[in-house]
């Protein structure tokens, strides 16, 4: 939590993936500030034992966030249980590495399904019941590899890039009617998501909780850009200054460009992607 806490109290708050990782940290650290919190999920034995963890009145609901009619009904119950929205939290996601050749057609499909069209929807749910109120906040959860392609996970990448650039889309077109939009920048975070990826010079990884203060932060005081860990933001604005050949050079002195590919190794991380392959991925359990 930071040194100076905003007050959140009676924030109504809706948060997808919301039983793990970083959507449960980012509920917990919402509540200890004052908020009323529904966290969506669909596997929902493990998000009512998060909301039972955390209490302060947190609710459980089902949702797939790739179902519109999902997504709606999980607003409309945590609008009848909580109150009016005033906080949607797009943080559901999947994080499977592959290269180009090897990633079948279906995985591509699974992942821009729940990484940018589920916050399209999402977004576009919340912002009906925002704009008449004239109030209201979007933060989508994207990662600072939307900022640089990396090699292994060039759709990863793009599905992060689409949620920075339709964030900063939205933020335009709502910004007249009240209604704030942040964008979440996370590096390497240590959630399951991240089996296998190690820290890198001068970037380490964070902690889910790191990642939630943040997003309260934003919550409490909205700006559009959300970096964690902060000193990410002008180290990536620094490199993508530089020339393609140097910012490569360093890309390969510092070994990011085999992060990803060398995450395949990693015993565990096969059984994270078994499991985003499959339905109960869609809990998006953020490592970005």
């Amino acid at each position: 939590m930071s040194q100076t806490t905003p007050d959140l109290t009676g924030t109504v708050v809706a948060i997808t993936g919301g039983g793990r990782g970083i959507g449960a940290a980012t509920a917990a650290e919402l509540v200890g500030r004052g908020a009323k919190v529904a966290i969506g999920d669909v596997d929902l034995d493990v998000a009512e034992a998060t909301a039972q963890r955390i209490g302060g009145g947190t609710v459980a609901v089902l949702l797939d966030v790739t179902d519109p009619k999902s997504f709606s009904s999980f607003l409309d119950e945590t609008e009848a249980r909580l109150g009016p929205l005033d906080v949607l939290v797009n943080n559901a996601g999947i994080m499977p590495l592959a290269s180009l050749l090897d990633e079948d057609d279906a995985m591509t499909a699974r992942m821009l399904d729940l990484n940018v069209r589920s916050v399209i929807s999402g977004s576009r749910e919340a912002a009906r019941r925002m704009v008449p109120r004239r109030s209201g906040h979007i933060v989508n959860i994207a990662s600072t590899a939307g900022k640089m392609g990396l090699a292994g996970g060039g759709t990863y990448c793009a599905s992060k890039a689409a949620v920075i650039a339709f964030s900063e889309a939205i933020e335009q077109e709502l910004a007249e009617h009240g209604v704030h939009v942040s964008v979440v920048m996370p590096g390497i975070v240590k959630t399951e998501l991240a089996t296998g990826i190690p820290d890198l010079p001068g970037f380490k990884s964070v902690t889910p909780e790191a990642v939630a203060d943040g997003i309260a932060d934003a919550v409490a005081e909205p700006r559009l850009e959300v970096f964690v860990p902060r000193s990410a933001g002008p180290m990536l604005k620094y490199t993508r200054l530089m020339p393609r050949r140097s910012s490569l050079w360093l890309s390969r002195k510092m070994g990011v460009d085999k992060v990803f590919v060398n995450a395949h190794s990693d015993p565990g991380r096969k059984a994270y992607e078994e499991r985003a392959a499959g339905p109960s991925s869609t809990t998006g359990n953020h490592a970005d």
